[in-house]
């Protein structure tokens, strides 16, 4: 009875780091998954934004629209000093 308890709590053992494994592994795939999808979030940015710069450097887009956007959009000074905007005015708690 002994060597079956034995027997049993080595798999029981064993089934925990089986377990343990699989968690991170499962772990490992989402975080390579999440970083997958901000690679292409990223991507979809940096082409969203190329195309509407060329769309500018020809006419094709209104720069005051563009401009409306970013004054609304953008919240931090360094952001804005970017597109010429001025910081927006700090409010006192």
């Amino acid at each position: 009875m002994a060597k079956l308890d034995e027997q049993i709590s080595t798999l029981q053992g064993k089934l925990s780091q089986l377990k343990l494994r699989q968690q991170r592994l499962e772990a490992r795939k989402r975080a390579a998954s999440a970083h997958r999808e901000r690679k292409l979030a990223i991507r979809r940015q940096i082409l969203v934004g190329g195309i509407i710069l060329e769309k500018l450097e020809i006419g094709e887009f209104d720069r005051q629209v563009l401009h409306g956007w970013l004054d609304q959009a953008l919240t931090r000074a360094d952001d804005r000093a970017l597109f010429g905007l001025s910081p927006r005015p700090t409010h006192p708690r």
